[in-house]
């Protein structure tokens, strides 16, 4: 039961939680992993272009998820997920597609890509589950 000692800000709620990897970083391991996906070699880059940041923020973020796992990065190479990293990728694409294809049948079009790159790094992964459910159900139904 929810009582008045289990808000917290949410820092709080992030400071609770166990995930190692930031927002930020997903953001980067997403766009990785749907570049991979589309069958091109992945440069800093591209991820700089493809994020609309500079080149030295892709390059650190990149350095991160290397030093993190998820990521292999040789100097002027491209780079290419380790089995960790693949799999994190995948979800995360996953996890974009659901919350994607929910809302844009809840609002009657055909991209609300804004609002899902808002919102994602906040659900879990039970709900990403049930909203998947969900959107199947949604489906039949039109």
């Amino acid at each position: 039961m929810n009582g008045p000692d289990n808000f917290y800000t949410m820092k709080g709620y992030t400071l609770l939680s166990d995930n190692q990897i930031t927002s930020a970083m997903e953001d980067y391991l997403e766009m990785i992993a749907r570049i991979l996906q589309e069958g091109d070699p992945v440069r800093v880059i591209d991820l700089s272009r493809r994020l609309h940041v500079k080149a030295s923020s892709a390059s650190k973020m990149v350095q991160q998820l290397a030093r993190a796992g998820l990521v292999l990065a040789p100097k002027y190479g491209s780079i290419a997920l380790t089995e960790t990293g693949a799999a994190l990728g995948d979800y995360l694409l996953y996890r974009h597609d659901v919350l994607h294809r929910f809302l844009c049948l809840l609002n009657h079009s055909g991209d609300e890509l804004e609002q899902v790159e808002k919102i994602e790094h906040f659900f879990n992964d039970h709900t990403i589950k049930n909203l998947d459910q969900l959107n199947r159900q949604l489906q039949k139904m039109l």
